[in-house]
């Protein structure tokens, strides 16, 4: 089924519309590392004709270790991200855990994000839907594909129909994580479109007893997977060196794995969406 069609900056999600690539560093690590790493997919996906939108997190605020790196706050967070988005002209995202912190990111982000451990906070749904920006919410892993409708219903009583839905895996047993691609049918039955963030499934939560671990070899299957069963947007962690990324590192991919990848990618979808019409 076709999805109502929602608009990010330039970007459109939905519809039978190509997918739209959500993309960037797990957390800013710094202004220059984070200036280069958006210069990078900027190029990639203009050169691909891929719609791009820029993603990173000011503030990690569910690390497993209290000694793990955080970001840089609120503040120096939104500055970086305000420039990547005057520089390079692409939508931002990025996550919100407060309902205090709200009003200061709808000054900036495009698309706020609600993270899925946070999906059923009532007061920061709502606080976020009446921003009236894109809300883009992370099914937790909690949760059983249909009761995004309850989710749904919060963010609609605030007038907001600018909604995105994203499956991040379900866990399943200790330390791992499933994707059951039905659930990509069960959210668009929604209405809205649904995104896929594939590299979060990879996620190992725990898993390295001190920190989170992952399973990046498994990024491409899951990808093509996840385009074929018609997702609207595909959402991946990159970095230009995973295994020196400050966090999620095993569960990213290598932005110089990229392309291969995208092309792939950009293949399987055209032929979905022009079956499906």
């Amino acid at each position: 089924m076709k999805t109502r069609i929602v608009k990010a900056g330039k970007v459109s999600f939905g519809g039978n519309l190509p997918f739209v690539l959500i993309a960037g560093p797990c957390v800013i690590e710094s202004r220059a590392a984070t200036i280069k790493m958006a210069g990078d997919l900027v190029k990639l996906t203009k050169r691909l004709g891929i719609p791009y939108v820029f993603k990173a997190s000011y503030d990690k605020a569910n690390r497993t270790s209290s000694d793990s790196f955080r970001g840089p706050g609120l503040a120096d967070g939104l500055d970086v991200l305000r420039e990547v988005k005057e520089r390079f002209g692409v939508p931002v995202v990025s996550d919100v855990h407060e309902v205090g912190q709200v009003e200061a990111v709808a000054s900036v982000l495009d698309i706020i994000q609600i993270p899925a451990f946070l999906c059923r906070q009532t007061d920061l749904v709502l606080e976020v839907a009446r921003t009236r920006r894109v809300v883009n919410i992370k099914k937790g892993q909690f949760l059983a594909p249909w009761d995004v409708k309850s989710i749904v219903r919060k963010v609609e009583s605030t007038g907001n129909r600018k909604l995105l839905l994203t499956e991040r895996g379900v866990t399943f047993g200790y330390n791992n994580l499933v994707t059951d691609f039905k659930a990509f049918q069960i959210m668009r039955e929604t209405g809205y479109p649904v995104v896929y963030d594939v590299t979060h499934s990879v996620q190992q939560p725990g898993g390295l007893g001190h920190a989170t671990g992952g399973q990046s070899e498994f990024i491409q299957l899951l990808s093509r997977c996840g385009v074929a069963a018609g997702v609207d947007a595909i959402f991946m962690e990159t970095h230009t060196n995973p295994k020196k990324a400050l966090s999620d590192g095993p569960n990213m991919i290598a932005i110089n794995r990229l392309e291969p990848l995208l092309e792939v990618l950009l293949k399987i979808d055209g032929t979905v969406k022009k079956v499906l019409g």
